[in-house]
């Protein structure tokens, strides 16, 4: 089942790199007492998810956070190395906090994940984005095909 808005996050671990290296965190926890804005990529370094998709994030992070959000997160299934390259890749910074999810366990439990094996992708992410308040999901916005529209940064500004 499809998580809906008004739903609560689970509790399933995601993972951030760290100087120390790999560091499971759960997510409902990261997520806990915070408005978040958490937003999915089918995977790092793929075009739209890299020229357009996380870009508009970080270049509209202050945006988000003058309108709240203290946390804008992006979340993939692609281990925590992969992610860490791709967030230094395009710079992120503290704009972005890089998530992996590479057992795809999280995006299992909200029941967004896809069939990217004809693309040779295996199991990934739906692209979405959604607003997180205290762990409850308060906004969601799914992609219904291939392309960015209602995930994008600009469209999710609209609705905070």
């Amino acid at each position: 089942m499809t998580i809906q808005v008004g739903d609560t996050l689970p509790a399933v671990n995601v993972t951030t790199m760290t100087n120390e290296g790999p560091k499971p965190t759960a997510i409902n926890e990261l997520c806990s007492g915070k408005k978040v804005v958490l937003f999915a990529v089918p995977g790092a370094f793929t075009p739209t998810c890299s020229v357009q998709h996380l870009p508009g994030f970080i270049e509209n992070s202050q945006a988000l956070k003058d309108k709240g959000v203290d946390l804008v997160a992006c979340i993939s299934v692609n281990d925590p190395f992969v992610m860490s390259a791709w967030g230094a890749d395009r710079g992120v910074g503290e704009d972005v906090m890089m998530l992996s999810d590479g057992n795809c366990e999280f995006t299992s439990a909200i029941g967004l994940e896809m069939d990217g094996s004809g693309f040779g992708l295996g199991t990934r992410s739906q692209r979405y984005a959604m607003v997180v308040d205290d762990g409850v999901v308060s906004a969601l916005n799914i992609e219904a095909g291939p392309g960015l529209d209602v995930s994008s940064a600009e469209s999710i500004l609209e609705l905070i």
